[in-house]
C-alpha cells in the first residue's frame, strides 16, 4: 500500500532525528560538554515525538466510522499535547544536569571537533524544520507543522549552544558550558508549555481567530442580495477536517427547493476556498423577519414592509454572535424595537 504524503514526511523526520541524535551523542563523548549533552537529550525527545506524530498522521487518516462520526483527526491534539509534555520534562532534566556542574565541576576536551558536529547538526535541523512547517500548511496538517516547529526549537538552541561553545573556545571560560545548558533548558520548557497549552485548546474546541477570520472574508467577499443575514458561525478542526455551522437567514417566500440550492452553493463557496482535507457544513436557515427588512439588500422584495437603510458588514463581530446583528446592543435595538 502506497504510503501517504503526511507519512512519508514524518518517516524522513524520524530518521534524520534520529540521525542527528547519535552525532550530537557522539560530539557529547568527546567533548564532554553538559550542554552538548542537554541538547542531545531533546534531540531524543525528537524521536519519541516523531515517532508518536507519525502514529497520530496514520489515525488521522481513517475514516470516518460508527464510533467516530466526526473521523480521528483530534488524535494529532493529543499527539502535540503528548510532544509538548516530554519536551517539558526533558527542559527540567537538562536544568538538573547543568546544576549538577556547580557541584562537580568539570573541563571541555577536543571541543573544536565538537563545534563543528553541532555546528552540522543545527544546520541540518534548520533546513528539516522549516520545510516540516512549510509542508504541513500546504497539506494541512497539524501534527507536521508541530513537528516542524518543535525541531526549529531544537535549530535556534542549537544555535545558541554554538555560540556558547565558540565563547568558550575562545576565552577559556568552561562555566559557560553549564549556563548554556540553563538556557537551553528554560526555552525547552518554554517551549514545551506552548505545545500543551496548544493541545488543550484544541481539544476544548477553543476558536481559531486566524481561520475565523479567513472563512469570514470569504464569506463578506462573495456575498449574494438574497444571504439576509448569516449568525451563529462556529468552526471546529479535527486534524484537518473542519465542521462548520452557522445560521442563514434567507427570504421567507423561499420554497424548500431554493432554500436547498441556496445551502449547496454556500457550502461549495466554502469547500472551495477552504484548503482542507474534508470541509463540513451544517447550516441552519431561518426565515426572515420584519425586523430584517433594514439591512434586507433585495431592493424589489415583494413583501418588504419597511424601507432598506443600510449594508450590515459580514464582520467577525457579527457574524459570531448567535442573534440577528440589528437584535445586538448596538444602538439598532432600540429600532427593532420600534417595528415589533
Amino acid at each position: 500500500m502506497a504510503w501517504s504524503a503526511e507519512k512519508r514526511i514524518m518517516l524522513l523526520s524520524l530518521f534524520l532525528s534520529a540521525c542527528l541524535t547519535l552525532i550530537k551523542t557522539w560530539a557529547y563523548l568527546q567533548t564532554y560538554s553538559i550542554a552538548i549533552l542537554s541538547d542531545a537529550l531533546e534531540s531524543i525527545i525528537n524521536i519519541v515525538t516523531a515517532a508518536l506524530a507519525m502514529y497520530s498522521v496514520h489515525l488521522a487518516a481513517l475514516p470516518r466510522d460508527i464510533n467516530h462520526p466526526y473521523g480521528h483527526g483530534k488524535v494529532e491534539f493529543f499527539s502535540v499535547g503528548a510532544e509538548g509534555a516530554l519536551i517539558f520534562i526533558a527542559g527540567v532534566l537538562i536544568a538538573v544536569k547543568a546544576f549538577q556542574y556547580f557541584l562537580h565541576p568539570y573541563s571541555l576536551q577536543e571541543l573544536d571537533y565538537g563545534i563543528w558536529l553541532i555546528a552540522l547538526t543545527a544546520g541540518v535541523n534548520l533546513l528539516l524544520g522549516l520545510y516540516l512547517v512549510r509542508r504541513g500548511k500546504q497539506l494541512p496538517s497539524l501534527t507536521i507543522q508541530g513537528n516542524g516547529q518543535h525541531i526549529l526549537t531544537d535549530a535556534y538552541s542549537t544555535g545558541g549552544l554554538l555560540l556558547a561553545l565558540l565563547l568558550i573556545r575562545f576565552s577559556g571560560w568552561d562555566w559557560i558550558d553549564p549556563i548554556a545548558s540553563l538556557g537551553i533548558g528554560a526555552w525547552v520548557v518554554r517551549k514545551g508549555y506552548h505545545l500543551v497549552r496548544r493541545s488543550i485548546s484544541g481539544l476544548m474546541d477553543e476558536a481559531n481567530p486566524e481561520l475565523i477570520d479567513q472563512v469570514v472574508d470569504i464569506l463578506a467577499k462573495h456575498r449574494k442580495t438574497n444571504w439576509i443575514d448569516i449568525h451563529n458561525f462556529r468552526i471546529q478542526q479535527y486534524g484537518n477536517n473542519y465542521h462548520i455551522d452557522c445560521h442563514l437567514t434567507l427570504p421567507y417566500y423561499y420554497t424548500l427547493e431554493q432554500v436547498h440550492r441556496e445551502n449547496e452553493t454556500l457550502t461549495q463557496l466554502i469547500r472551495e476556498h477552504i484548503h482542507s482535507g474534508d470541509t463540513e457544513c451544517f447550516i441552519h436557515v431561518d426565515p426572515c423577519r420584519p425586523y430584517c427588512c433594514p439591512y434586507c439588500q433585495i431592493l424589489d422584495c415583494p413583501v418588504r414592509q419597511h424601507p432598506f437603510q443600510e449594508t450590515i458588514p459580514w464582520t467577525k463581530k457579527y457574524v459570531l454572535l448567535n442573534q440577528h446583528p440589528t437584535l445586538e446592543n448596538t444602538g439598532r435595538t432600540q429600532f427593532s424595537e420600534s417595528l415589533k
